[in-house]
């Protein structure tokens, strides 16, 4: 089984508007809603490649219940942390001349919810992957994803890290299968600008020393270098296609890097289906269907 987790979730709305004035009331042109967060774009797109997940996280008041049933579908199983007070948050996306973002900041998750949360990877066993991704919410403890890794230390799990600076680092000493910087965030960890293959290549291979098996960095305009277990380094260009939406581009590269794991046990081929599932979220109003996943594969 494949487990994702979300500890944030949130209903993304999205809003288009000619051109965004300050001050006067905006008519929207038109508008979307999406329910999600990191971990469950993940499951989403997964369950569009035929492969099962249960999406772990917490939720909240009436925004949680949309969330939940806005997640549920065949492939995904949910099995949220119901809190007791609060409302899941509310993300507003305004596109216009230029994108804005108005992020919530979600209901406080207190020492007994966050327990119960723990309860939950109890169930994950030798074989299963796990999906850590995104940021922790204020309210949690900073070490909480570490927790959760000291935790299945014994098991046979696959861990995959899609986290930012000190996240991403304070993981690495529990040896994840994968983690997905991209180029800023490596220069964060680092503290030096990192812009070229040779410098990213250096980067990775650092990370790789710290403890991770496979270092997947996401290049932006420029595609993704893989640096495998086994020293092989990858290397794949972007799709041409009109980009129409980034939200969800790395999450839907982490589901089919994971994917092409299972499905084949090669890196490159894993790479090239990580790459197609990114960019045809990349090219779609909202994430990568299979239709357009395998319209790329076939490019190839």
């Amino acid at each position: 089984m494949i487990y994702t987790v979300t500890l944030n979730p949130a209903i993304d709305y999205v809003v288009h508007i000619d051109r965004l004035v300050n001050g006067i009331t905006n008519r929207t042109t038109s508008e979307e809603y999406y329910f999600g967060g990191k971990g469950i774009n993940v499951s989403h797109v997964l369950a569009e490649l035929g492969l099962e997940s249960t999406a772990l996280g917490f939720v909240a008041g009436f925004t949680g219940d949309a969330i939940e049933k806005g997640t549920a579908r065949p492939g995904i199983r949910t099995d949220f942390i119901h809190l007791k007070e609060g409302v899941s948050r509310i993300n507003v996306k305004i596109k216009s001349e230029e994108e804005t973002e108005i992020n919530g900041q979600g209901p406080h998750i207190d020492d007994e919810a966050l327990e119960a949360f723990m309860k939950k990877t109890d169930a994950i066993a030798d074989g299963d992957t796990l999906i850590l991704s995104g940021s922790i919410p204020k309210t949690m403890p900073d070490d909480t994803y570490e927790r959760v890794l000291e935790r299945l230390q014994g098991r046979d799990v696959r861990i995959v890290v899609d986290a930012t600076r000190q996240l991403l680092v304070n993981s690495l000493k529990y040896r994840p299968f994968m983690i997905k910087p991209n180029r800023q965030e490596i220069s964060e960890i680092f503290g030096v600008p990192v812009e070229d293959a040779d410098t990213t290549l250096h980067y990775a291979k650092k990370l790789q020393e710290m403890g991770a098996k496979n270092v997947l960095v996401s290049l932006g305009g420029d595609g993704a270098m893989l640096l495998d277990e086994f020293g092989g380094v990858h290397t794949r260009g972007v799709f041409k296609g009109k980009v129409l939406n980034t939200v969800g581009s790395g999450d839907s590269m982490v589901a089919g890097f994971v994917a092409g794991c299972i499905e084949k046990n090669d890196y490159a081929y894993a790479l090239l289906l990580g790459s197609a599932c990114g960019s045809a979220t990349a090219f779609l109003s909202g994430l990568a269907t299979r239709e357009k996943i395998d319209e790329l594969m076939a490019i190839g």
